[in-house]
């Protein structure tokens, strides 16, 4: 039986294993040919490490084949190592080539390739090191996000990627059609649905119905944005945590989402310890210890108002102007995030001219019941508020942002039948790993990035 070779570097027993015969498949990452002997290394993605193999006698004339990137299985004695760089390597028995690699013609030569490069061979881009990692950290983040929702109470919905309302209000929607593209985009009687249809930019909406059902629930699934924006911070296609809760005000989804933060950080230091040793060394000196101080100690929690009297009595040139009204840049969040505070803070209580229109009006008529999660090196990483649960008041804001009524007939109506207090939040799970990771640029922690011109694979 194939052993992963995860288990046997990081067998909490090594004995277990130790000087009995194994089994492991892999592809192969350097060969190195000392005439009487090779050092050939197999990675399986499993982890960082990659296992040592010795070919000795018998198994050396396999060595022409054990090119850079071809895939073999194993069959070999584990041993302890001599070796200063590891503890254990396999003494190779038998030797099984599943693939070969033409090394004149393999896209991954021994060197370090730009990320730019990197994007450009997506289903290569895995092997590497640091893809490698990113795709590890960004499972155990999904995991953990079940595990923290699941063990507080919170079901697993699934909305629909499929939609007829645009939650944002803001139109920037990839449009869902089996018309022909030269036929006229307004002949809905003609088309699948019968009426406009576009990817959901949020399952928000719907997870609100089963929220005012079922009381706690959470949503994690793809969303998309139709924005023409070319930065390292924004794609077409991202995956969103949303969840929703009754009977819960802005303070306490305040505390939901600085729990949820502190767990899932505090998940990746105690479970992701190789991976992001890696990426503190070589992507971001400091990585561990800024995520350490977010596990373990408070966010600070300021109104909106007091945000903007302390960015304007900073002194500090920014490129964006500020002043009360006008929504926060990511210049001015990481300030407050890196430099004010050095330490997350959360936002609240938003002018409501720049926020969405389901959220709830506050007693002062001019701010609404928001909040924002501002992280270092990110900003913004969770937007949220408590939503609006008075019928009045939501028709109003829906006529406001000339929004059709008969869209949101449904979502009208749940303030009719039952309505209840309830909020919630939206995280970006690609801005999370950028979080975790300390990597730069969006386009790097998603397996396959959907952004302007570019949809491959």
């Amino acid at each position: 039986m194939r052993i992963k070779i995860k288990n046997l570097l990081h067998s909490q027993s090594v004995t277990t294993y130790l000087n009995k015969k194994v089994y492991v498949c892999g592809w192969v990452k350097t060969v190195r040919d000392q005439n009487t002997f090779a050092f050939v290394e197999v990675g399986d993605g499993s982890t960082l490490k990659n296992l040592q193999v010795i070919l000795k006698g018998a198994t050396l004339e396999y060595l022409p084949k054990l090119t850079t990137g071809s895939s073999v299985g194993i069959q070999g004695v584990l041993i302890e190592s001599p070796g200063k760089n590891q503890n254990i390597e396999l003494q190779a028995e038998e030797i099984e080539i599943f693939g070969g690699c033409d090394p004149e013609k393999y896209l991954l030569q021994k060197k370090r390739h730009s990320f730019e490069f990197l994007r450009t061979i997506a289903h290569l881009r895995p092997r590497t090191n640091t893809q490698g990692a990113v795709a590890r950290i960004r499972n155990a983040m999904a995991f953990a996000t079940h595990v923290f929702f699941q063990n507080n109470g919170f079901l697993y919905v699934h909305t629909p990627i499929i939609t007829s309302s645009d939650c944002e209000g803001g139109g920037s929607m990839f449009r869902v059609t089996t018309l022909n593209p030269l036929a006229s985009q307004n002949d809905y009687e003609n088309d699948f649905f019968k009426k406009p249809t576009y990817l959901t930019v949020s399952g928000q909406l719907e997870g609100e119905i089963y929220a005012l059902a079922l009381s706690d629930i959470y949503t994690f699934g793809p969303t998309f944005r139709a924005e023409n924006s070319n930065t390292s911070r924004h794609l077409a296609e991202f995956w969103m945590v949303e969840p929703e809760m009754s009977f819960c005000d802005l303070a306490g989804n305040v505390d939901l989402a600085e729990n949820y933060l502190k767990f899932v950080t505090d998940y990746a230091l105690k479970n992701c310890c190789e991976d992001l040793e890696f990426f503190d060394k070589f992507i971001e000196k400091g990585l561990l210890n800024r995520l350490r101080q977010v596990a373990e100690t408070s966010f600070n929690k300021i109104t909106y108002t007091d945000a903007i009297h302390i960015i304007k009595k900073s002194g500090k040139s920014f490129e964006f102007p500020i002043s009360w009204g006008v929504d926060l840049q990511s210049e001015h969040e990481r300030f407050l995030a890196e430099e004010y505070f050095k330490n997350p803070v959360i936002l609240t209580d938003y002018p409501a001219g720049i926020k969405a229109f389901y959220m709830r009006l506050n007693d002062d008529q001019k701010t609404v019941a928001a909040m924002d999660v501002l992280v270092p090196k990110i900003g913004e990483i969770i937007g949220g508020s408590q939503r609006e649960e008075r019928l009045s008041f939501l028709e109003k804001k829906i006529e406001e942002n000339h929004l059709r009524k008969e869209d949101y007939w449904w979502y009208l109506q749940l303030r009719e039948f039952g309505s209840a207090p309830h909020a919630g939040f939206g995280l970006g799970f690609e801005r999370l790993l950028l979080f975790i990771t300390g990597m730069e640029n969006i386009r790097d922690i998603i397996p396959f990035p959907r952004f302007p011109a570019h949809a491959e694979f």
